[in-house]
């Protein structure tokens, strides 16, 4: 965001690069994703209406070194990604993660293990806003592909997904978010249908409103219609508007009963002439960063009027008693 750096070992919000492509299987690119969503957020507006003044608002946020590895498997590389991603995954420091191809899903929901936060994986929503169901067992014989970023998580022990602006999927997919009660799919037919009077939208909120207990936000950006990030790497139109988006992560923030662990922005393929799919991936993760500090911000404030109530307090009682 064309902030100055801290260098505090325990930032408020991290913000992790993981230009991770192996599996990519139509447009390619992302591995230029992180850094070019970091580049063009120099001119995302620092202002948010969620915090009383402008980003950083009295808090720490810090890039991190990115993610690199050398390692010669596709699986040894997932690893890679997990020990680069555990040491933040503790209570107060709130990790933004940018891709990079949504195959790497696996392993951050690996790395959720060693969560401060989090006794068993099972506990965990997975929101994931994507176009694609990701929930195929394999594809061209690799289990390990962006298109079965879902399922595995599933494997590794994910408790629930949540799926929002689907459009795109197999009838094996089809299959799998029907039958298995971990799974509850939410299409971008539905969602945006003119029909029914904003029905199944409303339907959306309100399921947002149920959750609880911990939540990770898997937002791969090919979720949005196409014309809002036309160099993802597997565009699909009819998808949803960027309001709405943000209207979900608000939503979710803002729901008491929850607490966001983090969130991964993905499949961020950089454009040269109009850079609007990695502007967009910035605006996002924005907005996630201040949502993320506001709930911060109002459990600060609430603590500080609890313990000014407890003084209070005690002055009265010793007054009475002289």
């Amino acid at each position: 965001m064309g902030l100055n750096e801290t260098q505090g070992k325990n930032p408020d919000v991290a913000i992790l690069p993981i230009p991770y492509e192996l599996t990519t299987s139509f447009g390619q690119g992302t591995e230029y994703g992180p850094a070019a969503c970091i580049e063009v957020s120099a001119q995302v507006e620092l202002y948010d209406p969620c915090l009383p003044e402008e980003l950083p608002a009295g808090f720490e946020i810090q890039t991190i070194d990115e993610w690199e590895s050398k390692e010669g498997t596709l699986l040894s590389q997932l690893d890679s990604i997990v020990d680069y991603l555990t040491p933040w995954m503790y209570k107060n420091t709130f990790p933004l993660i940018l891709g990079g191809e949504h195959g790497m899903l696996p392993a951050i929901i690996h790395s959720l293990k060693e969560h401060s936060m989090v006794n068993s994986l099972e506990d965990i929503t997975l929101l994931q806003i994507d176009a694609h169901a990701d929930l195929r067992d394999e594809l061209d014989g690799e289990k390990w592909s962006h298109a079965c970023a879902a399922k595995r998580s599933l494997d590794v022990g994910i408790g629930k997904i949540l799926q929002f602006g689907i459009r795109a999927y197999s009838k094996e997919e089809e299959e799998v978010f029907t039958k298995d009660e971990r799974i509850e799919t939410y299409l971008a037919r539905d969602i945006l249908s003119p029909s029914d009077n904003g029905k199944f939208w409303n339907n959306w909120l309100n399921r947002l409103n149920q959750l609880s207990g911990p939540v990770w936000i898997s937002l791969d950006i090919d979720g949005l219609d196409g014309n809002l990030v036309p160099a993802t790497g597997t565009p699909v139109p009819g998808g949803l508007y960027f309001w709405q988006v943000v209207e979900t992560i608000e939503k979710l923030f803002r729901n008491t009963n929850v607490k966001v662990l983090g969130a991964d922005i993905n499949e961020i393929v950089p454009e040269e002439n109009t850079p609007l799919t990695q502007f967009t991936a910035a605006m996002l993760a924005t907005k996630t960063v201040a949502l993320h500090l506001s709930t911060k911000l109002e459990k600060r404030e609430f603590k500080h009027t609890m313990k000014q109530n407890r003084n209070i307090e005690k002055c009265k009682y010793f007054q009475i008693n002289g």
